[in-house]
């Protein structure tokens, strides 16, 4: 069923359709809070999202464009949570990567992409996570960070050549 379709259904009070639009869009979420913030806060702003989403249903005006909206949503969460934490000693962007095996050459080429990813400035962290990992469209990215599509373009680009700069870096 499409999101339209569960939005409404949620909007009548199916909580079947509310367990179906969650199993579908928890996981997309929960990878986009977690490459933004790092896996151990993702889990509890995930939530928080969800709580907003929640209560947020009713109120939304198209739900045809609800992924946007959702991760509209989810960058929200993020921001308020990276404030929360400004100025605090210990962030996860400086946090070591996961110990691999040796011999596993893709899991080290991933490991290294990460890194890379979560070294890059958070709004260009963010533009490439939503086009590239959550497979959004450049208008949907636009609209979800609250730039012009002519931003997004350009800090899209500006963010591929700082995680080419990052990769080309690593010995």
């Amino acid at each position: 069923m499409d999101n339209e379709s569960l939005v409404l259904r949620c909007r009548l009070g199916d909580r079947a359709a509310l367990t179906e639009l969650v199993r579908a869009w928890h996981e997309p979420v929960l990878t986009y809070v977690r490459r933004m913030l790092g896996p151990g806060r993702a889990d509890d702003v995930t939530q928080e999202v969800w709580v907003a989403v929640v209560r947020g249903l009713p109120r939304l005006k198209d739900p045809a464009r609800f992924a946007p909206w959702l991760f509209t949503i989810a960058r929200r969460a993020v921001a308020t949570r990276l404030r929360a934490e400004y100025g605090e000693a210990s962030l996860d962007a400086g946090a070591e990567p996961p110990a691999v095996p040796d011999g596993t050459e893709a899991v080290l080429d991933r490991v290294e992409l990460f890194d890379g990813l979560a070294a890059l400035p958070p709004r260009e962290r963010e533009i490439l996570a939503l086009f590239y990992l959550e497979d959004l469209s450049l208008e949907d990215c636009a609209e979800i960070c609250g730039i012009p599509l002519g931003t997004a373009k350009s800090r899209l680009h500006r963010a591929r050549g700082l995680l080419r700069g990052q990769l080309e870096e690593k010995p």
